[in-house]
């Protein structure tokens, strides 16, 4: 583990507050989180909104996708609970002991929006990016200086190519394929290592140990009691 370790909250503190929403974000931020990740999908008419499904069914209980929806209708449906991208940069930009945004883009094509959005909050310094090689492509053609955490899912390397293409700092691993062999061949590439969604003690140990520059989980206070003083 290196001094610059990253505690990263899975979608806010959704053992505490509903997953994606601003109390989620703000409990997590209270539990030592050093980011939050979240998940960004646009609404039919193009806003940017914190939510992880492509409907509203799991979490709100509607029938329906969030891209056949408006933003006002969206926030009518949900009393409000569905945040925007905007609020919650307002949010972490008013966190009183810092934090950054880990933007997950399950979509590529709400990746320039999202970016845009980023951009007007003059936010660039507290978000970073996470998503599979189109959603992180996407984000790269709409911002050169974007830090990026590229999501792979395999032992297999990533090519060169889509690598130079890329350029992220990161690449974020399930939990279950990071090894100490991995850590160092990717540092020794000069890039960052994420792992994802280790919510045991006992797999936060097994990371750490294992040298991640950052663990997501959904337990964000467990892993923080687990960080040296």
């Amino acid at each position: 583990m290196t001094a610059a370790f990253t505690a990263v909250a899975h979608r806010g503190d959704p053992y505490v507050h509903r997953e994606n929403t601003l109390p989620s974000i703000r409990s997590a931020l209270r539990a030592g989180a050093g980011a939050v990740e979240i998940d960004v999908r646009l609404t039919r008419d193009g806003v940017p909104v914190l939510l992880h499904d492509a409907t509203l069914k799991r979490l709100w209980g509607h029938e329906r996708a969030l891209a056949a929806l408006p933003a006002a209708e969206v926030r009518e449906r949900t009393g409000g609970g569905v945040p925007t991208l905007r609020e919650a940069l307002a949010e972490i930009a008013a966190a009183p002991d810092g934090g950054r945004l880990f933007v997950d883009l399950p979509d590529p094509s709400a990746a320039a929006a999202a970016v845009a959005e980023v951009r007007d909050a003059g936010a660039g310094e507290r978000v970073y990016y996470c998503g599979a090689a189109a959603s992180m492509l996407a984000v790269r053609r709409a911002d050169p200086d974007a830090e990026i955490a590229l999501t792979w899912t395999t032992v297999v390397p990533a090519g060169a190519a889509l690598l130079a293409a890329v350029r992220p700092r990161w690449l974020n691993y399930r939990f279950g394929l990071v090894t100490p062999e991995l850590v160092a061949r990717d540092h020794a590439a000069g890039l960052r290592v994420s792992a994802w969604t280790a919510d045991t003690r006992w797999t936060m140990r097994r990371l750490l140990r294992a040298g991640v520059d950052s663990i997501t989980t959904n337990r964000v206070g467990a892993l923080v009691g687990l960080l040296p003083r």
